[in-house]
């Protein structure tokens, strides 16, 4: 069972969903200066490494540097729901940290603070500057769309 403790999640490997999430889709006018569409409240252009957080059709942070995942761990393109958040988290598969996770496709895919001097395991990785401000924005639900 996951439990939070002073704003650390933990959560047992085989916890399963609070629920079965609804499909993301993707509505509205694309937002200027990005490639996603107003229904998005974060945004990714994995080709631009660049990422944006959006209300209400415009851009309210961004665009800011990311680091995704390469051609062997890549980042998945779609849209997504953010399905839960930890502000401290480890990988359970390269014990590597990920403060401020924000998870938003299944296989443990997640915005979290992270070099950017390497690819991620398919992650999207923000600076140190970038990642609290994603953790505090996005909220389980909120629609991820990653181009």
């Amino acid at each position: 069972m996951a439990t939070a403790t002073a704003g650390i999640a933990v959560a047992a490997p085989d916890d399963p969903p609070a629920a079965e999430p609804a499909p993301q889709v993707a509505s509205g006018a694309i937002v200027a200066g990005t490639p996603c569409t107003a229904s998005a409240r974060a945004c990714v252009d994995l080709q631009a490494r660049t990422a944006w957080m959006i209300r209400d059709g415009a851009v309210v942070a961004g665009p800011v540097p990311v680091r995704p995942g390469d051609a062997e761990d890549p980042t998945p393109r779609g849209v997504f729901g953010v399905q839960w958040k930890a502000e401290q988290w480890t990988s359970r598969e390269s014990y590597t940290p990920m403060p401020y996770s924000v998870f938003f496709a299944d296989g443990g895919v997640a915005f979290h603070q992270g070099r950017m001097d390497t690819p991620s395991a398919g992650c999207v990785k923000l600076r140190p500057s970038d990642a609290p401000v994603w953790f505090e924005a996005l909220q389980v639900g909120d629609q991820v769309q990653v181009h």
